[in-house]
């Protein structure tokens, strides 16, 4: 495992190296999203505590979503909810599987990387997607954050399939 990056405050945890190979300037690309996801309207993590990141493999999301969701299979991005007011939260993701999602929408690794950041940030900030109007709120934030940082809309183009994270 690599040691944490420090980026705008935010601990950056890369525990496999295939995504720093497949996503060169991997801090780069989740500070950005989160810089550009509070263009847009959703949390400032410079006015909070800003959420920790750990870029995973699948073994890992998988062995969460069941310690913590009774879900024993991996899914693309886990987002823990802050335990204390100066912590952040955490937002973990799963290599196989985001790989593979991002794959099968025709997209980069570097664009489905930045939407599952952006849409686990609005998750730490209290949105959700369980009913229409939440997931209309969400999905344009989204939307517009990939827009601004130069990624089509995540939720027309190809095979786009809904994120699978939740607030845990």
């Amino acid at each position: 495992m690599e040691p944490p990056s420090r980026h705008a405050g935010t601990d950056i945890i890369i525990e496999d190296a295939r995504w720093r190979a497949s996503v060169p300037g991997t801090e780069r690309a989740i500070r950005r999203a989160l810089v550009a996801v509070a263009r847009q309207g959703g949390p400032d993590f410079t006015q909070s505590p800003p959420p920790s990141i750990l870029l995973a493999t699948d073994r890992i999301v998988k062995r969460l979503n069941a310690r913590f969701r009774d879900k024993n299979k991996p899914t693309n991005v886990l987002t823990f909810e802050p335990v204390s007011p100066v912590h952040g939260g955490d937002i973990v993701l799963g290599y196989e599987t985001v790989h593979r999602e991002a794959v099968a929408a025709r997209r980069s690794l570097r664009a489905h990387l930045s939407h599952l950041v952006v849409h686990g940030a609005l998750h730490l900030a209290g949105y959700d997607h369980h009913h229409p109007g939440e997931a209309r709120e969400m999905e344009g934030i989204e939307t517009r954050t990939l827009r601004s940082l130069g990624f089509g809309d995540p939720w027309r183009q190809g095979n786009w399939q809904q994120a699978g994270s939740v607030r845990i």
